[in-house]
């Protein structure tokens, strides 16, 4: 069986973001597998999807401070596609570095992530919006 949905997650500031709450809210039909494989894909060009320790805050803001330190905006010199602002360029190079997709295991009509682990979206913007992710999921 497959399965396949558009979903929207509503505006985020700059920085790293939880949101595997709101996908499986998003996704009542991953109910209906007993296994399989849900394939998120986020489709921007300056955001991206990751999966990462869940419990701790601090992990996130972490994380956005080492993306920001190997990927400068202070340095306007740096970058020629700044048509948007600083962060223009600077987004594309993160979620090309993090990715725009993952894939998480479907065990008994749930997601199999490990006890300590999220989905987070990375927002690269300082005004990104919102954001839509397509699911996909196939299994049985």
């Amino acid at each position: 069986m497959i399965f396949q949905k558009e979903i929207t997650i509503k505006p985020k500031s700059r920085g790293i973001h939880l949101i595997t709450d709101e996908i499986i809210s998003n996704c009542r039909e991953i109910n209906n597998f007993k296994y399989g494989l849900m394939n998120l894909f986020i489709k921007h060009t300056s955001a991206s999807l990751t999966i990462n320790e869940n419990a701790d805050p601090t992990v996130r803001y972490d994380m956005e401070k080492y993306f920001n330190k190997i990927v400068p905006e202070s340095d306007a010199k740096l970058y020629q596609h700044t048509y948007e602002g600083l962060d223009d360029m600077t987004s594309h190079i993160k979620s090309t570095l993090i990715g725009t997709n993952i894939n998480i295991p479907i065990t008994n009509g749930k997601i199999n992530l490990g006890t300590w682990q999220g989905i987070y979206l990375c927002e690269h913007r300082n005004y990104g919006g919102s954001r839509k992710i397509i699911i996909t999921i196939i299994g049985e």
